[in-house]
Parts: C-alpha cells; sequence; structure tokens
C-alpha cells in the first residue's frame, strides 16, 4: 500500500508541483490544503498517513497547525516543508512534533525519500534535516539553563543569531562591529558547551527566548 499524503501549501503553483514531482510513485495525494486551518479539517477527514505542511501560510504559521496536529492526530506524522534554512524554525518543528523538515530547494528524490522514510518510521530520517537539530535536542534535555549566565548584550546577539541573521546582519542590527558579534558568537558558544549556530538556536528555543 502507497504512503497516503496531504499537502498543506498557501502556494497553488507550490502543490501542483509537488504533486507532479510524486506523480507515479509509491505515494498517492489525497488532498490539498491552502492554509492550517483547511489542512487539520482535511487531515481529520481524511486521515493520511503524513502532512507535508508549509512552515509559513497567509492565514498564519504552520507550526501551530503542526501543534494541533501532533495533538490531536497521534497516527499521522507531519514532514515541514519550508523555504528556511532556519536553525529556530527546525528546533520549534522538532519540539513541536514533526517527523521531519524538509527544504523547497530539495530535490525529488531528496522529498520522496523524506516521505517514504518517515513513513517507515525513520524519524528523523537521514534525508531530511531534523537529523541537524535532534541529537541536539535529545541529548541536552536536561541542560538546567538557569546555571548559565548571559548578559544583556549576549541575550541580543543569541535571538538574533537563533533567528537565522548572519553576524553582519546582526551587527547592523545592534550597530556592533562584526568583529564585535564574533566575539559575542564565539563568548556564548563556549558558555552554552555547544559547538555551533544551530545547537546554540535549540539552547535559545529551549529557554524560551525566541
Amino acid at each position: 500500500m502507497g504512503v497516503r499524503l496531504l499537502i498543506a501549501d498557501d502556494h497553488e503553483l507550490v502543490r501542483s508541483g509537488i504533486r507532479s514531482l510524486l506523480k507515479d510513485q509509491d505515494i498517492e495525494v489525497v488532498g490539498e490544503a491552502a492554509n492550517g486551518v483547511e489542512a487539520m479539517t482535511l487531515a481529520r477527514e481524511l486521515q493520511p498517513d503524513i502532512v507535508l505542511l508549509d512552515i509559513r501560510m497567509s492565514d498564519g504559521d504552520g507550526l501551530s497547525a503542526l501543534e494541533e496536529m501532533h495533538a490531536q492526530l497521534p497516527n499521522t506524522k507531519v514532514v515541514i516543508l519550508s523555504t528556511y534554512d532556519n536553525p529556530t524554525y527546525m528546533a520549534r518543528a522538532q519540539a513541536l512534533g514533526a517527523s521531519d523538515y524538509v527544504l523547497k530547494g530539495a530535490t525529488a528524490e531528496q522529498l520522496r525519500a523524506t516521505i517514504h522514510a518517515v513513513a517507515g518510521g525513520e524519524i528523523p530520517s537521514r534525508h531530511g534535516e531534523l537529523h541537524r537539530v535532534a541529537g541536539t535536542m535529545a541529548t541536552r534535555q536536561k541542560q538546567v539553563d538557569d546555571e548559565i549566565a548571559l548578559t544583556q548584550r549576549e541575550t541580543q546577539v543569541l535571538r538574533h543569531l537563533a533567528l537565522g541573521l548572519s553576524n553582519k546582519e546582526i551587527g547592523q542590527s545592534l550597530s556592533i562591529s562584526i568583529e564585535t558579534v564574533k566575539e559575542h558568537v564565539q563568548h556564548l558558544l563556549r558558555k552554552m558547551d555547544v559547538s555551533d549556530r544551530t545547537q546554540a538556536a535549540v539552547w535559545a528555543v529551549r529557554r524560551g527566548l525566541v
């Protein structure tokens, strides 16, 4: 039996393109939704195996729909589809119950492989993006955040970093030099005992800073 898939994206051309990419594969597109509310209604009605859910739609935040689906439809897996290669979105998606996260720049083969892997219980799959944050979310769950004291400036830099801004963009936003931003980022990574910006974003999400 093929994988029953619901596509939720507010752009008709995107939905049509995905349907075309998946044509003749062992995946059946059982419905399409243009917003989060419609996606939730169709998911209840159709009970798909997987919902391919855009993270940002015109009616609001796709993450809200993800949270509702995860709570109300435990047998339906959700794969986030997003333009944004943003560690904060990935961390939030992981925390709210997404099975995986696929970028819209992925190839057709990567998308199909992720869908099949998730349907087969490989969560997160080696094909999607959530493997970048899943290990950090699991291994650092017992971190006592209150033990790590951040200065006001470090907190500002961390928030900007977690939203996916580059060092240059952070510097422009806070009116500080790129060199100063780099110093703050290095201090943050050492304080939090993490190795990269993605893990720092996960830490920020868990602490509720973004």
